[in-house]
């Protein structure tokens, strides 16, 4: 297993696994133009040339960061590449001295376990919502929040 920065040519496999999940109601879909817009964004672990998890740190505001766009093939779930992949995540925004990193999930159980602590949506700062705008769910937003201190 190799995790690495995503690259331009990740793309349309990106798309793809967030977007079957997206159209099982178990997270929101992307658009290519927001994934090509964000790639700086994602890492990602590759098997044998196929991308089979994907996971963003995407930079909100002052030591605030929100990890987005988190999935794994269904095939390798439970084989620890989502939690690898959080992990990497998290030593990034250590490097970038982030103090806060929040989630926005339908799954929170999985962030549970590595050690998010469930909020209130009303306690993240008004920056988060700049892109919800443009969210098919916009205004009711039926994720959960999720924050952990690092």
């Amino acid at each position: 297993m190799i995790y690495r920065k995503a690259t331009f040519k990740d793309v349309e496999s990106m798309y793809n696994l967030i977007n079957a999940y997206a159209e099982q109601g178990l997270m929101l879909g992307r658009s290519r133009n927001m994934l090509y817009e964000t790639l700086r964004d994602f890492i990602l672990a590759e098997d044998n040339g196929e991308v089979v998890g994907i996971g963003a740190l995407h930079l909100v505001w002052d030591s605030l960061a929100e990890i987005r766009a988190m999935a794994v093939a269904p095939h390798v779930i439970k084989s620890g590449i989502g939690r690898n992949i959080v992990q990497g995540l998290i030593e990034e925004a250590k490097a970038l001295e982030i103090k806060t990193i929040f989630t926005l999930t339908y799954q929170p159980n999985f962030f549970v376990k590595q050690g998010f602590i469930e909020l209130s949506k009303d306690q993240l700062p008004h920056k988060v919502w700049k892109e919800c705008i443009n969210c098919t769910k916009f205004p009711n937003c039926d994720e959960i929040a999720l924050k952990i201190e690092i």
